[in-house]
């Protein structure tokens, strides 16, 4: 048995995995990420214990997807600015309270590992995963092992630029793939579409009740009840995940490219699109086709690639 731990800027969530990566049992509890670094470490461990306990098992090692850049070697969260852990050594103080092997890695990375091995990667040695939520995060499986550069960084596919000089991005550079991608991006263009249609004519201002309430959901509820403002904000956005998709494509040639994170509940709604745009952006136009799909694990990928870091 492994226990994957995914540690977010709102929950910690662990689960105890078994060998064919299935999550057997899963505790969560708030991370309070103002609090102290050993504290919020102090309680990963406990979660750990406690599922081992209760299981009555005996645990082989304990992965932590975390935010950030990761010194995977060390053990160690070089930086991560939501939850305040700079040069922290995560797995050295995790191993204070609960001495069992640990292993760390990026969360996204995490997740993809986890759709890599039991979600909609599952059996193929080479995939990248995007999750479309707050930002655009991205984990990249090569020979079914993650992927992370030389020092920890690699995989931030939200920040390759699409548009020159475009859209600001938090990261500091303009045209960004998140800047265009992200479920807040979405909301940008849905509300810039609200404030262009001066005459309140889109069925947006009826769902929504207001431009304060958008959602990541609204351009797609109203374009499927047939209103054209919210069907050319879509239009727009798969433009642009369509573009990023293909570059992933054009550049690692993954036999699966998978899509999650809160947009991506969309499905084949979304999905077709895309699809449609994709294959004609790629390099590749015959034989072996990267096949894009929506990821399948939704909020448990962090915890079952976290698991299986010790692979």
């Amino acid at each position: 048995m492994y226990i994957g731990i995914d540690l977010g800027g709102t929950n910690i969530a662990a689960g105890l995995v078994n060998e064919n990566c299935e999550i057997i049992a899963k505790k969560s509890i708030p991370t309070q990420a103002e609090r102290p670094v050993n504290e919020i470490i102090a309680d990963m461990a406990k979660l750990a214990r406690e599922l081992a306990d209760e299981a009555g098992c005996e645990v082989e090692w304990v992965g932590i997807g975390a935010p950030g850049t990761i010194d995977a070697k060390n053990g160690v969260i070089v930086y991560a600015n939501n939850i305040g852990f700079l040069d922290t050594p995560v797995a050295e103080i995790f191993r204070t309270y609960y001495d069992v092997p640990v292993y760390l890695g990026n969360d996204a990375n995490c997740a993809a590992l986890g759709e890599a091995y039991a979600g909609a990667a599952k059996g193929c040695d080479n995939a990248i995963m995007i999750t479309l939520g707050t930002g655009l995060g991205g984990g990249i499986i090569i020979d079914r092992k993650i992927y992370a550069g030389f020092n920890g960084a690699g995989g931030e596919l939200g920040h390759v630029v699409i548009v020159k000089d475009g859209e600001q991005c938090s990261c500091g550079r303009k045209g960004c793939w998140e800047a265009y991608c992200s479920a807040t991006a979405l909301i940008r263009m849905t509300k810039e579409a609200m404030e262009a249609d001066t005459e309140k004519k889109s069925l947006l201002w009826e769902l929504t009740g207001g431009i304060e309430n958008v959602s990541g959901k609204s351009a797609y509820q109203a374009a499927k009840q047939g209103d054209a403002i919210a069907k050319a904000v879509t239009d727009s956005y798969e433009g642009y995940l369509a573009s990023g998709i293909a570059t992933m494509i054009n550049i690692f040639q993954p036999e699966v490219l998978c899509i999650g994170g809160g947009v991506s509940h969309e499905g084949d709604n979304m999905l077709n699109p895309v699809k449609a745009l994709v294959a004609k952006e790629v390099y590749t136009r015959s034989g072996k086709q990267t096949e894009v799909k929506i990821a399948t694990l939704g909020n448990n990928a962090g915890i079952v690639g976290a698991a299986m870091l010790g692979k």
